[in-house]
């Protein structure tokens, strides 16, 4: 098991492959979808796996359960902050309309905008 250490020896954090964390330990993402976040602490462990992609060694930090605080809830400041990112990002910075969908950022400006330069080129 190359990547098995869970004294933290070689890797300097205690290091378990992918599937074999002992419980108790639990990612960003598994703390989520359980209604928690880390809350300040430290990363206890860490998982490695070689990824598929191409990427070499991948990593994945892991945090401990009984430290994890629950998730803070949104605020109505926060849901407006959020509206109106997302309303800039619906925003065409051509002719300054919501297109009602997310620029993309291939494009630059919204469909019609872009097939209108696209035909004056």
């Amino acid at each position: 098991m190359r990547f098995y250490d869970p004294t933290g020896t070689r890797f300097g954090l205690p290091t378990f492959p992918l599937r074999l964390a002992p419980d108790g330990l639990a990612t960003r993402r598994q703390l989520r979808a359980k209604g928690l976040r880390p809350g300040g602490q430290d990363v206890a462990a860490q998982l490695m796996w070689f990824s598929r992609y191409g990427h070499g060694v991948a990593v994945a930090f892991l945090y401990r359960l009984d430290l994890a605080l629950p998730v803070r809830p949104m605020t109505a400041p926060r849901w407006a902050a959020l509206a109106a990112a997302m309303l800039a990002r619906r925003t065409c910075p051509a002719c300054r309309r919501d297109a009602g969908y997310v620029i993309p950022a291939s494009l630059g400006t919204c469909v019609p905008c872009s097939e209108t330069a696209a035909l004056a080129a």
